[in-house]
């Protein structure tokens, strides 16, 4: 006989029903077995996508130089009162 023998099971089980009821048990399992449904949805789905998309595009360097046309104006600071 050890710690987790078949008859421990079954009096943890009744106890388990006994506090939560059979109700909130069976929406436990409903909510549960559509979380795992939705889980292997999104990653398929994100595979097919995967699969889908086209050949990479070749690298370009990241730093690459900016031109920018504007004229720079000056700007004449304020004068200081000491």
């Amino acid at each position: 006989m050890g710690i987790f023998d078949w008859k421990h099971w079954i009096v943890i089980l009744i106890v388990v029903v006994l506090v939560f009821g059979t109700k909130r048990l069976k929406n436990l399992g409903s909510d549960v077995g559509e979380a795992i449904k939705g889980f292997r949805k999104a990653v398929n789905t994100e595979e097919d996508d995967k699969k889908e998309q086209p050949a990479a595009q070749p690298a370009q360097p990241l730093n690459q130089p900016h031109t920018i046309d504007a004229q720079a104006q000056k700007v004449e600071e304020p004068a200081r009162k000491d």
